[in-house]
């Protein structure tokens, strides 16, 4: 089992800047990819961003290319997401996710999920 708690969420207004980060905890010492995944008001979930285990790997929505960052420090088991640019429409829970590759995170296939935490956008 791995234990995914994200933070940083908050209010901000459109064009600034927030951090989200990640801590996994539990079997931490299986080599998963790590996402995020977010869930916008009234719709469904969409996939955002993910990393390949060693980092070398990374994937992002067409929605936040060039604003979006997406790290991780395998030495502190955590991933970030690095949101910047920010729009009304980026309003929603976004929620951690581990799975075998980027690719599975990217196409919804996710073994573990944080419990969501809210980015909301004011314009």
């Amino acid at each position: 089992q791995v234990q995914l708690v994200e933070s940083g969420g908050g209010l901000v207004q459109a064009g600034g800047s927030l951090r989200l980060s990640c801590a996994a905890s539990g079997r931490t010492s299986s080599r998963y990819a790590m996402g995020w995944i977010r869930q916008p008001p009234g719709k469904e979930r969409e996939f955002v961003a993910a990393i390949s285990w060693s980092g070398g790997i990374t994937y992002d929505a067409d929605s936040v290319k060039g604003r979006f960052t997406i790290s991780r420090d395998n030495a502190k088991n955590t991933v970030y997401l690095q949101m910047n640019s920010l729009k009304a429409e980026d309003t929603a829970v976004y929620y951690c996710a581990a799975g075998s590759t980027g690719w599975d995170l990217k196409q919804n296939r996710v073994d573990y999920w944080g419990q969501g935490t809210q980015v909301t956008v004011s314009s």
